[in-house]
């Protein structure tokens, strides 16, 4: 049931693609098994906004061979290690394009520098710290560009508004990545990018580097800038900041909405919605893995 100021409304479960959980709830497994039937993803949330879990419904598509293919890519480390570049050098390109009408031509350039430095990475790791080394010099514009008080990207917790506005947005788009890859035969613990770990879903994660600029970012700059999201959004202390359940309703409401709108795809020549690039993305994965095709994250042209 919908609850709005005209009273409560049924929504269809056939209308709803995910749902998220950010206060205390009863369920059992009457709701569960719907949710399976349909094919919903159940995101938790805890007290702070910060994301706890996922009931991810049991595979609708199947396909060992694929699974193999992935774990192949993995294991051959030159194959990973090809993937693990596209990756990078998609999300560096993603980061550019929020910058490059700016006026910040030194920081292109630097950007421009490291994603020169891709082909030369031989590990993981050095492709990680060149990932890390774009982001920090990206993340050293946003109080220029937001105005608010930033210094640099803290994590567990927040040190700030800013960056727990950039935390909830980020567990905003693993999630959707998710819910996009349980709708195709990939394994979301197989990941080429990011360590393949207990607990946690890392081709989400490996995804997610690549449409964070274009879906969560941009919202941000927007946002603030229209001042649809304050300082008063949020309660802090010394050591951490969240959101307000009010902020976080106007966050969801303007992600969903965005996620919804649709652009000329370039290629297929068609309009598509934005939610849609990242399951065209995960369709050039599963090509690249079954060797039809050379995997080319999407890159911003708009």
């Amino acid at each position: 049931m919908l609850e709005t100021c005209e009273g409560k409304q049924p929504i269809p479960i056939e209308n709803i693609d995910q749902i998220y959980c950010f206060s205390e709830m009863d369920i059992n497994s009457r709701l569960l098994e719907l949710l399976a039937k349909k094919q919903v993803c159940l995101h938790f949330f805890n007290y702070y906004g910060h994301y706890t879990g996922s009931f991810i419904p049991k595979e609708a598509l199947l396909s060992g061979f694929l699974v193999v293919k992935q774990v192949e890519h993995y294991l051959h480390y030159e194959q990973r290690l090809v993937l693990a570049r596209s990756i990078v050098e998609g999300a560096i390109h993603n980061i550019r394009r929020n910058i490059e009408k700016r006026e910040y031509e030194d920081v292109c350039t630097t950007l421009d520098d490291i994603r020169k430095s891709l082909p030369k990475a031989n590990t993981i790791e050095e492709l990680m710290s060149l990932e890390a080394h774009a982001h920090k010099t990206y993340y050293s514009l946003w109080e220029n560009i937001t105005g608010w008080e930033f210094k640099a990207r803290i994590k567990r917790p927040p040190g700030n508004a800013l960056n727990a506005l950039i935390s909830f947005g980020n567990a905003m788009i693993y999630t959707t990545v998710l819910k996009e890859i349980h709708r195709t035969a990939l394994n979301p613990t197989i990941s080429y990018l990011h360590e393949p770990s207990e607990r946690r879903y890392s081709l989400a994660l490996d995804i997610a580097e690549i449409f964070k600029p274009v879906f969560v970012d941009r919202l941000i700059f927007k946002l603030i800038n229209l001042k649809m999201i304050q300082e008063k959004h949020f309660d802090s202390n010394a050591n951490f900041a969240y959101m307000t359940e009010e902020g976080r309703r106007i966050f969801l409401k303007e992600f969903d909405d965005f996620m919804q709108k649709t652009i000329l795809h370039r290629k297929l020549h068609r309009n598509i919605r934005y939610q849609n690039l990242i399951r065209l993305d995960l369709y050039k994965l599963i090509k690249h893995l079954l060797g039809e095709e050379t995997f080319s994250p999407m890159k911003v042209w708009w």
